[in-house]
C-alpha cells in the first residue's frame, strides 16, 4: 500500500494528516486551492511514500496542532530567563509533559551558574562602522564565518520592560535572573539493540528579552518535545538510543549544554552497573540542535521593515561548523538531514551551510558530529537583523502565523526522519 501527500505550494495547505485504522493508512481527500483550480499555478507533484516504510508513519503523526499547542504551553511561563522561578517552573513543565508521552525516564543535570560582572560594550550595541570624515571600515567575519550581504538591521537584546506593552506579561516577567544552581532535563529513548550508543536531539528552553520566546527558543523546544512523543509511541522501537534534551541558559552563554558535555562526556559508553546491560550515557553518535525554527521572511526591505508574510522561498537550515575537528562527520550528518528533508518534508526545502554559531551545538562540535537546525544562516543573516523579533518583545505566539509555525513543523520533519533511520527506528508488530 502507498500514500500520497499534496502539497498546493505556493499557495501553503495544511499539512497532510494520516490515520493508523487496522494497521493501514487512510488520508483526507486534499482540498485543491481555488488560484490552482483555476489554472492560475500548478499543483505540486503529490509525493508518494510507501506508507510499509515506519519512519513515514512516524513523520505522519507529526500535527501543526499539536506543536503550536507545545509552543503555546511554553509561553505561560513568559520568557523563561534562566535563574528565575519562572525558568524553574517552566522546567517541571516540560518534564511532567515527557512523562505524559511516555518518556517516563526523566533526568536533570544540576550545575552551578555564577557569571562575572560584565563589562565592555553594551549586550546589543552595533560596531561602528565608519568613523567622521573617514572611509568606513572593514566589516568583520559574521559570527562563525562566511559573509554577511545585502541589508542589515540592527540585532541586539531588549532590555527595557516597558517596550512590553502586556503588562500581565510584563509582571512574569519582572523577576531578574539571580546567580546559583541551573538544571536541564531530558528524556531517553533507549535501543533495543545497541543501548550503549546514542543521538542527541535538544533545544534550549530559555528565552530573555520581554517576550514570550516563542521562536528563540518555543519553536526549537517545542520540536524536541514533539519528536520525544512520536519516539515514545508504544509500537515503535530504536535500535539505537535517542535522547531528548531541552538546554537551559544557552543565552547566557551555552552554559547548560556546556554543562553537559562536562559532567556527561566522560561516562559514554560505560556499563552501570556492569554486566546490567543499562548505560546511563552511551556514547554519542551525533548532536542535532534546533534554535530559532519559524520565521524566514527573507531579506529587510530597504527602509528596514520585514515582509509581514512567510517568503515563497523559505528553507530550513542546516548548519555545520567547518573549523570543527568534527566537520567532516558533521557535513556527513549534515547531508543526511537534507536527504531527509526531501523524502519527508511536506512544505519547505533544507540547504547545508557550514557555519554553525552561538547555539548548544557548538560544545558538541570537536566531540562528535553536530549540526543545527535554523530558520536562516545564523551568523550572516539572523545575525544581520534578519529576523526582527529576536531577543524583542514581539517574540511572541499570537507574532507568529501558520506558515511560519509550518516551517518549524518541516523542521520536525526533516529531523525525525533523519533521526528514524539513524536510529534504526522500527514498528513493533
Amino acid at each position: 500500500m502507498r500514500l500520497t501527500l499534496r502539497s498546493a505550494s505556493p499557495i501553503r495547505t495544511p499539512l497532510l494528516r494520516t490515520l493508523a485504522l487496522g494497521g493501514a493508512l487512510a488520508l483526507p481527500t486534499t482540498v485543491i486551492a481555488t488560484a490552482a483550480a483555476q489554472g492560475r499555478v500548478i499543483p505540486n507533484t503529490p509525493t508518494v511514500i510507501d506508507s510499509t516504510d515506519p519512519i513515514a508513519v512516524m513523520v505522519s503523526r507529526l500535527e501543526l496542532e499539536k506543536y503550536k499547542a507545545t509552543v503555546k504551553g511554553l509561553t505561560q511561563f513568559g520568557d523563561r530567563r534562566q535563574g528565575t522561578e519562572r525558568n524553574r517552573k517552566a522546567i517541571d513543565w516540560i518534564e511532567a509533559q515527557l512523562k505524559s508521552y511516555g518518556c517516563s525516564n526523566t533526568e536533570r543535570i544540576t550545575y552551578d551558574y555564577s557569571p562575572a560582572p560584565a563589562a565592555g560594550r553594551a549586550a546589543g550595541a552595533a560596531p561602528a562602522t565608519g568613523a567622521a570624515g573617514g572611509a568606513p571600515r572593514p566589516q568583520p567575519p559574521a559570527a562563525g564565518g562566511g559573509k554577511a550581504r545585502g541589508i542589515k538591521t540592527r540585532a541586539g537584546v531588549n532590555n527595557d520592560s516597558l517596550l512590553q506593552p502586556d503588562e500581565k506579561l510584563r509582571a512574569l516577567n519582572s523577576e531578574p535572573s539571580k546567580p546559583g544552581q541551573r538544571q536541564e532535563v531530558f528524556c531517553t529513548k533507549v535501543g533495543t539493540t545497541h543501548p550503549e550508543e546514542m543521538y542527541i536531539v535538544g533545544g534550549h528552553m530559555d528565552g530573555i528579552g520581554w517576550g514570550e520566546a516563542a521562536n528563540d527558543d518555543g519553536s526549537g523546544t517545542a520540536i524536541v518535545m514533539e519528536l520525544a512523543r512520536i519516539f515514545s509511541s508504544p509500537d515503535v522501537q530504536t535500535e539505537r538510543s535517542v535522547r531528548f534534551a531541552l538546554w537551559n541558559n544557552e543565552e547566557s552563554g551555552l552554559n547548560g549544554a556546556r554543562a553537559y558535555v562536562d559532567q556527561r562526556g566522560p561516562l559514554q559508553g560505560k556499563e552501570s552497573p556492569a554486566g546490567s546491560g543499562k548505560y546511563p550515557e552511551p556514547k554519542w553518535l551525533g548532536m542535532i540542535q534546533h534554535d530559532m525554527m519559524m520565521f524566514d521572511h527573507g531579506m529587510p526591505k530597504a527602509d528596514g521593515t520585514m515582509a509581514k508574510d512567510q517568503r515563497p522561498e523559505a528553507d530550513v537550515n542546516i548548519e555545520f561548523q567547518v573549523t570543527s575537528k568534527m566537520a567532516a562527520q558533521a557535513q556527513s550528518l549534515a547531508w543526511l538531514l537534507h536527504a531527509s528533508n526531501t523524502k519527508y518534508a511536506t512544505d519547505y526545502p533544507a540547504q547545508v551551510g557550514p557555519y554553525m554559531t552561538n547555539t548548544d551545538s557548538g560544545p558538541f562540535m570537536d566531540l562528535v558530529a553536530a549540526v543545527s537546525l535554523r530558520e536562516n544562516e545564523r551568523g550572516t543573516q539572523i545575525g544581520s537583523g534578519w529576523d526582527p523579533h529576536w531577543h524583542q518583545p514581539t517574540d511572541m505566539f499570537k507574532t507568529f502565523s501558520d506558515d511560519d509555525f509550518r516551517l518549524g513543523m518541516n523542521a520536525a520533519q526533516t529531523t525525525l526522519g533523519a533521526v528514524g533511520k539513524l536510529a534504526g527506528a522500527s514498528r513493533k508488530k
